[in-house]
C-alpha cells in the first residue's frame, strides 16, 4: 500500500500510489522531451508528436484509440512543456490494464499516416493562429525570446508553419527513437491500482524502448535581459517581468516560492492589494516562479489600461523592492500555509498525484515524501526568503515586454528595467 517505486533493468521507473478508498485511477507515461530539447529544424516536433500519438497505430484506428477508453467512461489526454510530455488517462478500477495497453500501443507502434500527418499540422497552424490572437500568450512568447535569446527554451511549443511542413513520418519516428529512451521515461499511477500488476504490464509493453539514455539538452543560458515593446492597437497593454530564478534542485527554492507567493501569488498578496485594491489599476495581476532542470524563471504579468502603463509598473517596482526589506512573519506564514495546503490538496486528486510522483522522479530520481516537502516548507524563514529575494535581485538584469498601443508603454519598460538598480540589490553588500 502506499508509495512503490520499481526500476527496471532498461532504466524505465514505474511508480504508484495506491489510495484504496477510490474507485478510479489515474496513470501515465512522462517522457523527460520537451520544446527544449529540439534543434531548430525540429522546432514544435515534440508538441506535433505528442498530437500524433492519438492518431493511430499497428494495431488501432486514431477512432478505435478514443472509443476503446470512451467506451468505458475514461478519458485519454496528453501535454507537452518545455521539459518533460506526458500522455495519461483516467479510468475505472477495472480498466487499468486497458489504459495502459492503449498508452503503450500509442508511443511503441504508432502508424504516423500521411494523410492523419497533414490534418494535424493543419489543426496546429490553427492553434498557433488561435494563440497570436491572444495577447497574453503573444507577451510571454516575446518575453521568452527575450530571456533565453537564440536557444531552443526562448522558442514556443507550437513551432511555426514553416517548421510544421518540412515534418514528415520520418522525421518523427527518429525524434521518437532518439528521445523516448527508458531512463528518461517514467510510468506513473495513482488511485485503484496494483503495483505488481502495473509493473508485470509495463515489462511486457515497453520492453522495446533503448536503454541507453537520450542525448542532453543544450544548456539553458538567461539572457542580458533588455526591454521590447510590441506595438498592437489593442484596448489594454500587458506588462510582462522576468528574472533568472533557481533550478529545481537549488537549496533556495522554497525561499524563493514563498517570496514569489507574498509579492503575487493570490489576493492577499502585496502587488493584488497594492496595485488592485489600493490604486485599481489593473483587474489581474500575479507573479510566479518555474523552476527547470538548470535554470529558474521568475515572471510577472499585469493588463491595465495603456495610460495608466507607467504608474503601473513604477508601483511595481517599488513594491518589489519594498518586499525585500519588509517581508512579515505573518506574510511568510500565509505563504507557508498556502503552500501545504496546495501540496495536501493534491494528494487528494489520483490525477494530480500521479503527475506528481512523475515529476519528481523525472526531477530528483525518486518520490519526495509528504513529510519532506512539508518540512522544507517549515524551513522556510523571513531571513532566507529575503535572502532568495535579494540573490533574485542581483542574478540579472530584468527582461521587460509591453504589448499594446500608446506612449506610455516605452516608459512603463523604463521603470521596470532600473529594478535590480534599487536599494534592494544594495541589500547584498
Amino acid at each position: 500500500m502506499g508509495v512503490e517505486i520499481t526500476k527496471l533493468p532498461s532504466g524505465l521507473t514505474i511508480v504508484t500510489d495506491t489510495m484504496p478508498h477510490l474507485e478510479t485511477a489515474a496513470l501515465g507515461v512522462w517522457a523527460g522531451v520537451g520544446g527544449r530539447d529540439e534543434k531548430p529544424n525540429e522546432h514544435g516536433i515534440s508538441h506535433l508528436l505528442e498530437h500524433m500519438a492519438f492518431k493511430g497505430t499497428a494495431r488501432r484506428s486514431s477512432r478505435e484509440i478514443v472509443e476503446e477508453i470512451e467506451a468505458v467512461g475514461g478519458d485519454l489526454n496528453a501535454g507537452t512543456s518545455t521539459e518533460t510530455t506526458a500522455y495519461y488517462a483516467r479510468v475505472m478500477k477495472a480498466d487499468v490494464p486497458l489504459a495502459l495497453d492503449v498508452l503503450s500501443d500509442i508511443l511503441a507502434n504508432p502508424s504516423f499516416v500521411p494523410d492523419e500527418l497533414e490534418r494535424e499540422k493543419s489543426v496546429i497552424v490553427q492553434e498557433i493562429g488561435a494563440a497570436q490572437d491572444t495577447p497574453d500568450d503573444v507577451v510571454f512568447e516575446h518575453l521568452n525570446e527575450l530571456c533565453y535569446p537564440e536557444q531552443p527554451m526562448g522558442r514556443s511549443l507550437l513551432g511555426t508553419a514553416k517548421t510544421l511542413k518540412a515534418f514528415d513520418r520520418d522525421m518523427l519516428r527518429g525524434y521518437l527513437s532518439t528521445h523516448y529512451r527508458a531512463p528518461d521515461m517514467v510510468v506513473a499511477a495513482a488511485g485503484a491500482v496494483d503495483h505488481a500488476r502495473i509493473v508485470e504490464d509495463v515489462v511486457q509493453k515497453f520492453a522495446s524502448f533503448e536503454a541507453t539514455p537520450p542525448p542532453k539538452p543544450q544548456a539553458a543560458m538567461f539572457g542580458k535581459g533588455g526591454s521590447r515593446v510590441v506595438h498592437r492597437d489593442l484596448e489594454q497593454a500587458h506588462l510582462t517581468l522576468a528574472l533568472e530564478g533557481v533550478p529545481q534542485t537549488d537549496p533556495s527554492l522554497f525561499s524563493l516560492q514563498v517570496f514569489t507567493n507574498t509579492l503575487g501569488g493570490g489576493m492577499s498578496s502585496r502587488l493584488f492589494q497594492e496595485v488592485r485594491e489600493k490604486r485599481g489599476l489593473c483587474y489581474s495581476i500575479y507573479t510566479f516562479h518555474a523552476p527547470y532542470t538548470d535554470t529558474g524563471f521568475f515572471g510577472l504579468y499585469t493588463g491595465t489600461d495603456p495610460a495608466d502603463a507607467p504608474e503601473m509598473m513604477e508601483v511595481i517596482v517599488d513594491v518589489i523592492s519594498d518586499a525585500v526589506e519588509t517581508l512579515t512573519e505573518a506574510e511568510v506564514a500565509r505563504a507557508k500555509a498556502q503552500m501545504k495546503a496546495g501540496l495536501l490538496m493534491a494528494l487528494e486528486s489520483c490525477s494530480s498525484r500521479a503527475e506528481q510522483l512523475a515529476r519528481h522522479v523525472l526531477a530528483y530520481g525518486r518520490p519526495q515524501t509528504v513529510e519532506e516537502l512539508v518540512a522544507r516548507i517549515d524551513a522556510v524563514s523571513v531571513e532566507s526568503s529575503r535572502n532568495a529575494a535579494r540573490a533574485l535581485l542581483a542574478r540579472s538584469r530584468p527582461a521587460v515586454v509591453a504589448l499594446g498601443s500608446g506612449r506610455g508603454l516605452d516608459t512603463a519598460v523604463a521603470f521596470a528595467e532600473g529594478l535590480t538598480k534599487s536599494k534592494a540589490k544594495t541589500l547584498l553588500h
